[in-house]
């Protein structure tokens, strides 16, 4: 294939991705109650969806975050926003306020200013990434992104300005090279990691909160010395096939407070805020390394299946520095 067709093909790709991820998230809105009136399907900058409970007496829940780029007066801009795949590249972002000035003072949470995720639209590769911050609020950090297509970076942070509010930005990434799109992996309640083997419990229920429960194996055996990671001994990202809402996702308990184990167990609390395919992105730390392990789930479903879905993410405890 000669390099022009190269381009036009990976274009087309693009098109074809973006205009079902776009079709996806209008199709697919968040659970409201009865007498609710629900946000805009883009959740526009301060709007949130009313309080009350679902039609079924569920939980409250606030719209998704990551479907905007700008929202409540901060935009994430992307500096970087088409790469190489299949090797290390820079990636320099920045969060902006309404002036265009970029934001230098944030509040700490999990242990950080900001954390940075890079998922594909499939699913299919996610990096939970840790950039630094430079005096004029400027972002950096190094990415290895090994397949071609569209992706998705979500910025989580809480600027330090009276008044904010926590808030999850989300921007298209492009990464150029021969694009083979894959279909999100069938649901499991196992997912292996190197020697690593971790178990799913619970489930998603749409506009209710619920209690999700990892428990992790090394060789058969319960390893109950895991490393406090992001102030838990876990950390779990929640991504909606489809348009990739970002869910918050809660640990129970922290290191320290004398009643939280490390391990082999470790629990979340997650709402989904619509029926659908979800993907789970559970990173935890053991003897200095951070590995992650990840389950498709439907929401309204507990996971079944006992065939582990394989995962061989791998990463230095310096490429996790939380």
């Amino acid at each position: 294939m000669n390099t022009g067709l190269k381009i036009t093909a990976f274009a087309a790709a693009l098109a074809a991705t973006f205009g079902t991820a776009y079709g996806v998230g209008r199709g697919v809105d968040p659970v409201v109650g009865r007498g609710e009136t629900a946000a805009h399907e883009g959740h526009g900058a301060g709007e949130e969806t009313p309080a009350g409970e679902d039609a079924q007496g569920g939980d409250r829940i606030a719209p998704p975050g990551g479907l905007q780029i700008s929202e409540g007066g901060y935009t994430l801009a992307l500096e970087t926003s088409r790469v190489s795949g299949g090797k290390s590249t820079r990636l320099r972002f920045s969060i902006q306020d309404a002036d265009g000035h970029k934001l230098t003072a944030y509040r700490r949470e999990h242990g950080k200013e900001l954390h940075f995720i890079v998922a594909s639209r499939d699913l299919t590769v996610y990096r939970h990434l840790h950039p630094t911050r430079a005096a004029d609020g400027t972002w950096t950090t190094s990415a290895d992104l090994p397949a071609a297509g569209a992706y998705r970076a979500f910025a989580d942070f809480e600027p330090a300005v009276e008044g904010a509010e926590s808030l999850t930005l989300g921007a298209d990434l492009a990464v150029s090279g021969a694009y083979a799109p894959a279909a999100v992996p069938a649901p499991a309640a196992g997912a292996k990691v190197d020697d690593y083997e971790v178990t799913l419990t619970g489930g998603l229920q749409p506009g209710r909160s619920g209690e999700l429960g990892l428990e992790v194996t090394r060789n058969g055996k319960p390893v109950t010395d895991l490393e406090p990671y992001l102030g838990a001994y876990g950390h779990l990202v929640a991504l909606r096939s489809g348009d990739l809402a970002y869910l918050h996702v809660h640990p129970e308990g922290e290191p320290g407070d004398g009643t939280t184990k490390p391990g082999p167990r470790v629990s979340f609390t997650a709402t989904a805020p619509s029926v659908g395919t979800y993907r789970l992105f559970l990173d935890f730390r053991h003897e200095g390394k951070v590995r992650t392990a990840a389950f498709t789930v439907e929401a309204g479903e507990a996971a079944t299946s006992s065939e582990p879905a394989e995962n061989a993410e791998e990463h230095e405890d310096s490429g996790h520095g939380h």
